[in-house]
């Protein structure tokens, strides 16, 4: 009988691996993204801003923002408004700054996120 011979990853394919999966996520998220990413935290941002449409998609947001047009049309996140579709699109809300943008998405991601604890 022979034996079956299994091939085990290493530790550096597997990081290299993940590292090409969680750039492709990276790419997709960073499209709907209007200010630039930079730095260590660009990652966080890009998934928290993916997280984030998902959530929207999932729950709703206001009239113009429900499940389905968010499903069809999706969010462009911009340094100062959030938008339905197209840079000209419903303002789902408006920011002083790209950092006020971002903890709000943080901040409604975490709420969401405890709802369903």
């Amino acid at each position: 009988m022979e034996a079956v011979k299994i091939q085990q990853e290493t530790h550096e394919q597997m990081y290299d691996r993940f590292k090409k999966e969680r750039e492709i996520e990276f790419k997709q998220a960073k499209e709907k993204i209007l200010f630039s990413l930079r730095g260590g935290r660009k990652y966080y941002i890009a998934f928290q801003c993916a997280l984030f449409e998902k959530n929207i998609i999932e729950y709703g947001y206001d009239s113009y923002a429900n499940k389905q047009s968010v499903k069809d049309k999706g969010l462009l996140f911009d340094e100062h408004k959030i938008t339905l579709g197209s840079s000209y699109g419903h303002d789902l809300k408006t920011f002083d700054s790209k950092q006020e943008m971002i903890g709000f998405v943080i901040g409604y991601n975490e709420a969401i996120s405890n709802i369903n604890c």
